[in-house]
Formats: structure tokens, sequence, C-alpha cells
């Protein structure tokens, strides 16, 4: 059995994500950047067969990394301007 894909760890905050990316492009092609290299992640460290160099797959986890950063921040932010509708 797989495990989980620890690389998806915006999975709760999807109703906020689908918002942000209605109405951002630019957040849109961040989060899609984000969810391809996960999945390429989760790919390449479960693959068979021949292993992938730890700097290729450091490289990868770095970059996704800045990817979380800025879709954390953009969250932050869109829950930030929901809770000041809200009040």
């Amino acid at each position: 059995m797989k495990s989980q894909n620890k690389y998806r760890k915006f999975q709760l905050q999807q109703q906020n994500i689908e918002a942000l990316e209605k109405e951002n492009t630019r957040f849109k092609r961040v989060y899609s950047e984000y969810e391809n290299m996960s999945d390429e992640l989760w790919n390449l460290e479960n693959k068979e067969g021949e292993p992938i160099p730890d700097d290729f797959i450091n490289a990868m986890v770095m970059q996704a990394s800045y990817l979380e950063e800025e879709i954390e921040d953009w969250l932050i932010q869109f829950n930030q301007n929901k809770n000041e509708i809200k009040s």
C-alpha cells in the first residue's frame, strides 16, 4: 500500500485555493506548478529501478518549498481579507 503524498500539504484549504485560483491568474500558475512538482517528487521518490541523484531531488524539494511559502503567504492574506469582510 502506498503512503500518502507528503507534498500535498494544502489539501485542507482546497476551498480557499479554488477561490484564489478564480480571482488571481498568477496564484493559479504558481499553485499548478506546485502541484506538478509535488506529483513529480512523489513519483521520483517512489519509483522502482534506477535511483535518482540526491542533488536533483534536493533541488526539486527546495523549489517546492519556495512555492509552498508563496502559496502560504497568499492563503494567509486571503484569510485575513475574508475575516476583515466579515467584521
